[in-house]
């Protein structure tokens, strides 16, 4: 049985991914409430695989998963996109005229933002996750409040959906990044077909630095996906730069790489695997 550990509770959009990506394998899911315990139940147990939202295509970049992975002796092994579609949801007996206060987590909140606009009367209060907000609600019989979760979480602890599809944007993704302890990742590394990588670099303060990286990426047709810089503490206007690549060959990528090894300072890669699919 795989053992995956997820940010939230049983119901919310991190267990959906862990069982869409695994959907051919029997999973226990440890359920964390912070990601830092993710990291934490993979340093404790190294059999134990993390999942763990990234970027949403909507809210951006989770910057700080970002550090957790740089710091930890883990590596990306996969991803999945999930299609992320909220639902407004609230105890069986009560409907719309009950509504007073809707609980969720913020990023569900900022994603549902038009509507929630359109109810205006309603209170809006940040919780620690989607599903954990209608749990709550019923196990609690907290009447008048609402909770924006998903489908799943709204079936799991029997609350009555009142509008589906509330978020603002239909093309709202969420990518989840699945991380294991580096032994792990290196068994994985020989059954999947690798053609993405994240790396993360810190560059010398000097013009025209980061110029030359990416053109030596571009030279050796490396497609970056996304880069993300954020800032050193404790060392001014200095910055890690995270950069997610594509590629066809792999020799040509580790080529790439040691072509910009001595432009770079602290380069180290987070993770190499094959491109994830996203849901419908």
């Amino acid at each position: 049985m795989k053992r995956i550990a997820i940010q939230g509770t049983l119901g919310s959009y991190h267990d959906i991914a862990a069982h869409k990506y695994a959907e051919e394998e029997e999973i226990e899911l440890i359920c964390c409430s912070t990601f830092e315990e993710i990291f934490d139940a993979i340093r404790n147990e190294p059999d134990v695989t993390g999942m763990l939202a990234i970027e949403n295509t909507i809210a951006g970049s989770l910057l700080q998963n970002n550090e957790l992975l740089r710091q930890s002796n883990t590596q990306i092994i996969g991803e999945y996109k999930l299609r992320i579609s909220h639902c407004f949801v609230c105890l069986p007996d009560e409907g719309w005229d009950d509504i007073t206060e809707v609980n969720s987590h913020p990023i569900a909140l900022m994603q549902c933002r038009d509507f929630l606009n359109r109810h205006p009367g309603i209170k809006v209060v940040e919780g620690e996750d989607t599903a954990l907000s209608a749990e709550i609600i019923k196990k609690e019989n907290l009447k008048g409040h609402a909770a924006i979760c998903s489908k799943a979480a709204a079936e799991r602890y029997g609350m009555k959906i009142l509008q589906e599809g509330i978020e603002t944007n239909k093309h709202n993704f969420t990518r989840f990044l699945v991380v294991a302890d580096s032994w792990k990742a290196h068994e994985q590394q020989k059954v999947h077909n690798i053609n993405k990588a994240n790396i993360v670099f810190s560059l010398p303060h000097a013009e025209g630095s980061l110029s030359q990286v990416l053109s030596i990426l571009s030279f050796y047709k490396i497609n970056l996906t996304k880069i993300q810089s954020l800032p050193i503490i404790g060392r001014e206007w200095e910055y890690l730069f995270y950069v997610d690549v594509v590629f066809n060959d792999y020799l040509r990528y580790k080529q790439a790489l040691t072509a910009i090894t001595p432009l770079t300072k602290e380069l180290k890669t987070l993770g190499e695997y094959a491109e994830g699919k996203s849901s419908v």
